[in-house]
Formats: structure tokens, sequence, C-alpha cells
């Protein structure tokens, strides 16, 4: 007999959580930030939200699943995780339909994301596993990136968020470049073998998986351009600021 926990829908119970600390962050948290950054301020609130508890729930479905593997059939609890990052990229889709309908980038990978996770829980329901390590993957730099964001956001008009800005970036470039440039590849190279071998096409056809590996390499191809982009530019200004401490 089915609990009452387990016949609550979850995801419009989790994406009604998403949007209740969306306003709360928008109306209430960052209500004397300027308009121009209050929104980013409520997005990256949210995301604080998602990231870190997700990078939890899912190690913990992955590891509460001893037959866990790149084919294997969703438990309830990978379900539960993937309605909870499925919540909280709808209600940040709306978020940058509503304020930043022309940043394509961002509505484009939000919408993939969207793909790779409802196919992954609704349509062949297995294959979780995978889905859940580059989620861990992904979102384990979530917490340090989203002070990070705001950080930068008020360092011109905040001496304080400046500095804090400044002592984040090393770590945070550091770490986002050893998740997505290193080991996000890895695992995915791992995944494409698997698939390729064609034991799982019984489960997970040949087309979800493809589409799967193809979203995933060209977030991390995105990311790695991003993340050396920043490196660039970290160099860059550590440079000059070298330059002026030698010519005085």
């Amino acid at each position: 007999m089915e609990t009452l926990a387990e016949s609550i829908p979850t995801l419009p119970l989790f994406f009604s959580m998403f949007l209740f600390i969306y306003l709360i962050a928008y109306f209430i948290v960052f209500r004397n930030w300027s308009p121009k950054i209050r929104p980013e301020a409520a997005s990256c609130f949210i995301s604080l939200f998602h990231g870190t508890p997700a990078v939890f729930l899912a190690t913990s479905a992955i590891i509460a699943d001893s037959q866990y593997g790149f084919a294997s059939p969703n438990t309830k609890f990978q379900n539960l995780v993937l309605d909870y990052s499925i919540a909280y990229f709808l209600m940040d889709l709306c978020h940058y339909v509503i304020f930043f309908p022309n940043d394509v980038l961002f509505i484009g990978h939000h919408l993939a994301t969207l793909f790779v996770f409802v196919t992954c829980r609704y349509l062949v329901s297995h294959g979780a596993f995978a889905i859940l390590v580059l989620l861990v993957l992904a979102e384990v730099t979530s917490a340090c990136q989203n002070a990070w964001t705001l950080a930068s956001a008020r360092k011109a008009d905040s001496a304080v968020a400046a500095k804090v800005y400044e002592l984040l970036s090393p770590p945070f470039y550091a770490l986002y470049s050893v998740a997505r440039g290193f080991a996000g590849p890895l695992f995915v190279y791992q995944m494409v073998v698997f698939y390729m071998s064609g034991v799982a096409e019984n489960v997970i056809p040949r087309w979800v998986w493809v589409s799967w590996i193809v979203v995933v390499v060209m977030a991390i191809s995105v990311s790695i351009l991003w993340i050396s982009n920043l490196w660039v530019e970290f160099y860059r200004e550590r440079s000059e600021k070298l330059e002026k401490k030698k010519i005085r």
C-alpha cells in the first residue's frame, strides 16, 4: 500500500518550493540591490538550495543502490533526486525566459539538461546512475560558484564583495577545472565505451543515450571554454598588478 509521502507528486512540490525561494530572494533578501542584478542574485539564491543538496542527495541515491550501473533501473530515491533537479531547472528556465529572453546559451543549456533528466526519469526509467554522477560533477562547485557570482555582481560598489571575489577566484577556478575539465570527460568516456557495446539498448534506446552524450559533451565543452577564458582573464589581471608594482 502506497504511503502518503509516496503518493504526493514530488515534481510540482519541488517546483513550488523553488518558486517560493526565488520570490523570497527577489522581494526580501535582495530587495535593496540594483534592479539590474536582483534577478541574477535571486537565481543564484535558488541555485544554492539546489546545487549542494543535489550533490548529497545524488551521492546518497547512488550509494543506496547496490546494483547501480550505466543501464540499471532507476530506484525511487534516484527518481526523487531527478525530480528535484528537474524542478530547479524548470524554475531557473522560467527566470531566464522572463528576465533574459535573449540569453540563448543559458536557455538552450537548461532545455538540453531538462531533456536528459526528463528522458531518464520519465521515458526510459534507466541510467540514473550515470546522470546522477554527472549531476554531482556539475554541482560540486555550485556553492563556491554562486558565492563568486554574487561577489562579482557587487564588486564594483562594495569593497567587501571585491575582496571576496578576489579570494574565491583561484580556488573556484581550480575546483571547476578539475571537475569539468578532467573528471567530467573521463566519466563521459566510460559512458561512451559502455553504451557503444550495445548491452544497454534493450532498456535505453540508442537515440536516447546518443542524445545524452551529445548534450553532455557540448555542456562540458562550453564549460571548459568558459573556465579557460576566466583563467586567461585572471592571469592578465595578475600580470597588470605586478607591472604596476614594478613601476612604483
